[in-house]
């Protein structure tokens, strides 16, 4: 916990994301619970796909977006350009 608080604020309103991975997992046990057998592997990922594709659709960039992003790239530049592509 000690080094969490080590990262300035606006790296830890980005960094603590525990409220949208149970957001994403409820979606997802949402759309899987209903059904209880499925007659394959394949099934089982086409319908988690067309869920998931539902719930990034409706997706918005973080409100402290852009000042987290610079203070990661200050912190990461070359893990950030690797990420991006550049």
């Amino acid at each position: 916990m000690i080094p969490f608080f080590a990262f300035p604020s606006e790296l830890r309103k980005i960094i603590y994301t525990t409220n949208t991975v149970e957001s994403l997992n409820m979606s997802l046990r949402k759309v899987l619970k209903p059904r209880a057998v499925f007659p394959s592997e394949e099934a089982v990922r086409k319908v988690m796909c067309l869920a998931l594709q539902r719930v990034i659709a409706k997706w918005q960039r973080p409100f402290h977006w852009k000042a987290a992003l610079n203070r990661f790239t200050l912190l990461w530049e070359d893990r950030i350009r690797m990420a991006v592509g550049a």
